[in-house]
């Protein structure tokens, strides 16, 4: 593929609802504009964005991918994104580098959960939109009753540029508000011009007074003309939607069935003629404050937003480049990490499938592979003039599961695997629990994690198996105590003897573990005194048979016994251990909990719901906030145990349309009755 300067750039993030079509329509660009010579279907696995085997099982995008085609004059960088929630770290990071977002919405379903996450999201960037109302030939579609669902949803600021010709099952073709023309198409996907029909034309002729006076209102010459009865050109018409495009106030909206190849053709005409180029956005900014315009000529800095992993090709590294330019040869420097790599080769990428390039301006899309020390939310810079662009941060990992390897022996091959995996996907997490000794991934959900195992299993030949996740509980004492730590031998060889005396006591949550020596006469010299506490230590550490770890109590050594020949740092060390235990005896237990903070974010009439939930689950209600859009956030303090798979129970709760986040907060006694359970499971356990 030629090489294109930056004003013939568009670079475009298709995301929507999972199933919505945004697939089938990247397949359908890349087909109308002869990037490709067959159009694949999701059904039939054989289309250029979803080409791993997860995808082709589920049927479903479960990564962006990079789809470049010449359309016209331009490079149009197609990013084809997932839909599902799982996989939503993979939406945010394509989105972070488009300069234009298309939503797809099912002219069947409307918006889904989804369609309003991802507008949230790109309000939040200030990421300019059009919309491709989709699967109009589909039973049950209604384009104006979508239309009107988009309008009061995301505001008047939705334009149709498209009218259906048609419905449902004789959906053939479009009518072109901006040219005041109908198009009838055939199978594969050429429009033949005709006339509106009659009992369209009111409908036609209502819309282009809507998009006109739209148009007007973006400049104060043009809206004097018009309401004089003037009359706006086509080309000022595209000059406008040019300009609210890139202000976000106004959202072109298209309409079409992409695996019939109806409609695609007037989107990407539009994008091309009225869509921003990277010139069109603001200058990005530096960590550091300074800003980095889309110049060719400029420094070079470019942000990795993605990293796969070849079989045959190793680490590739997909970047846009925000200013300069990057060529096929020499070396590159990581300012991220102040790395030097080595560039072996820059091309893009179609699907799966390399495309050589010569080099990469201000504003396009590439690969690099074989980048040793580059990861995803790195900057690539240039070395006499660094910077570093605010990375891509990755959504909290909401879903922790156990795993272990079904295979003894596999430990080290599981680590390695799971490592260049999260390389690759930065929203997975890994957790090696020294105190329940599990080795516990975290994820978006369980179709996330799910993915992430099969892609272990294929790739590293890895296979796990999930065991029940172990709430990290931590025992106190049920009270005070004194007890006595003996540790005597003195029969045949170098005999061992320590005594130490000890009273033990609960400190409130949080205070930690304090040790106070009280010893007075020399019962035990002070060079042994350090070692009685490490023995005690050692004991709260393991768990005192328990498995959790003990926290919050206070130590007190008052008296002991020592001999001038056998007693040594372990003697004493070993003498403390049984102290401990033996004022854990006396004392008793007091079991804890991690308690964890969460605030869940649902439509209003999900509230209530949400709130008697949270009280079956041992939560405390704080308060609830209203946040605009007909939302509210419950905060509650819940028992983590109570919420290790809240990610898939709140999904279903609400239909999708819950999110929350959460941190620890702090640990806080269990009920009585359920102590009791848990620590005789503990106990049979260790036993």
């Amino acid at each position: 593929m030629k090489s294109y300067a930056t004003e013939n750039i568009r670079n475009v993030v298709l995301v929507g609802h999972g199933g919505s079509g945004k697939t089938s329509l990247a397949e359908a660009l890349l087909f109308l504009s002869g990037a490709t010579t067959r159009l694949g279907t999701v059904e039939e696995g054989n289309t250029v964005t979803d080409f791993d085997d997860e995808e082709h099982r589920r049927q479903i995008s479960v990564s962006t991918a990079l789809a470049p085609l010449e359309w016209g004059d331009c490079k149009i960088n197609v990013l084809d994104a997932p839909g599902y929630a799982d996989f939503i770290g993979e939406l945010r990071s394509a989105m972070r580098v488009a300069d234009l977002a298309v939503f797809v919405v099912s002219a069947v379903e409307g918006i889904e959960v989804q369609t309003q996450v991802a507008w949230n999201y790109a309000e939040e960037l200030g990421l300019p939109r059009m919309i491709f109302v989709n699967k109009l030939e589909r039973e049950n579609a209604s384009f104006r009753r979508t239309l009107e669902q988009l309008r009061e949803t995301f505001g008047k600021g939705c334009a149709p540029l498209s009218l259906p010709l048609g419905r449902e099952h004789n959906f053939s073709g479009i009518i072109s508000v901006l040219d005041q023309e109908a198009f009838a198409y055939d199978q594969r996907g050429k429009h033949l011009e005709q006339e509106i029909p009659e009992d369209r034309q009111a409908r036609v002729d209502e819309v282009r007074t809507d998009l006109l006076d739209s148009v007007a209102e973006t400049d104060d010459a043009l809206l004097e003309r018009y309401l004089e009865g003037g009359e706006i050109t086509r080309n000022e018409i595209v000059k406008a939607l040019h300009e609210g495009i890139d202000e976000a106030t106004i959202f072109p909206v298209f309409c079409g069935a992409a695996t019939k190849l109806i409609g695609v053709d007037r989107l990407a005409d539009v994008i091309v003629a009225a869509g921003p180029s990277p010139l069109d956005r603001p200058p990005i900014e530096t960590e550091d404050g300074k800003t980095r315009e889309a110049k060719s000529d400029g420094p070079m800095s470019a942000l990795v937003f993605k990293t796969t992993t070849d079989p045959y090709v190793g680490r590739i590294s997909f970047f846009r480049v925000f200013s300069g330019k990057v060529t096929n040869e020499g070396q590159i420097h990581n300012s991220s990490r102040k790395a030097d790599e080595r560039v072996a080769g820059v091309f893009t990428m179609r699907g799966k499938t390399q495309e050589n390039v010569n080099e990469l301006v201000a504003g396009d899309i590439g690969a690099i592979a074989k980048l040793n020390h580059t990861l995803s939310g790195d900057t690539l810079s240039d070395k006499n003039d660094p910077v570093v662009l605010p990375p891509i941060e990755p959504p909290e990992s909401l879903l922790p599961k156990a795993i272990e390897p079904k295979t003894k022996g596999d430990e080290d091959k599981l680590m390695i695997g799971l490592h260049k995996l999260i390389e690759e996907d930065p929203s997975v997490k890994l957790e090696r629990s020294d105190e329940t000794h599990q080795t516990i991934l975290w994820g978006m959900g369980d179709a996330h994690l799910d993915v992430v195992l099969h892609h272990l299993k294929d790739k590293f030949s890895v296979e796990v198996e999930e065991v029940p996740f172990i709430v990290p509980y931590r025992t106190s004492l049920g009270g005070k105590a004194e007890a006595i730590g003996r540790h005597v031998k003195q029969s045949g060889g170098h005999g061992q003897y320590g005594i130490c005396n000890i009273r033990v006591e609960p400190l409130p949550r949080g205070s930690g573990f304090v040790y106070e020596d009280k010893i007075f006469g020399g019962s035990i010299p002070n060079q042994w005194i350090p070692s009685v506490e490490k023995g005690i230590r050692a004991e709260m550490e393991k768990g005192l048979g328990t498995g959790y770890t003990m926290i919050d109590i206070k130590v007190e050594l008052y008296d002991g016994k020592f001999h001038t020949v056998d007693s040594s740092d372990m003697a004493f060390q070993l003498a403390g251990s049984a102290a401990i235990k033996d004022a854990a005896q006396k004392a008793g237990f007091s079991l804890l909990e991690p308690i964890w903070e969460l605030d869940v974010m649902v439509p209003e009439a999900f509230t209530g719901d949400i709130m008697g939930d949270l009280q079956k689950r041992r939560g405390i209600p704080e308060g609830i906030e209203t946040v605009g859009g007909g939302r509210q956030i419950v905060k509650a303090k819940v028992p983590f145990g109570e919420v290790t798979h809240y990610a898939t129970d709140l999904r279903s709760m609400t239909g999708g349309q819950g999110t929350f986040s959460w941190n620890f907060s702090h640990y806080q006694e269990v009920p009585h009755d359920l102590a009791q359970k848990v620590l005789e499971r503990a106990g049979k356990d260790d036993a």
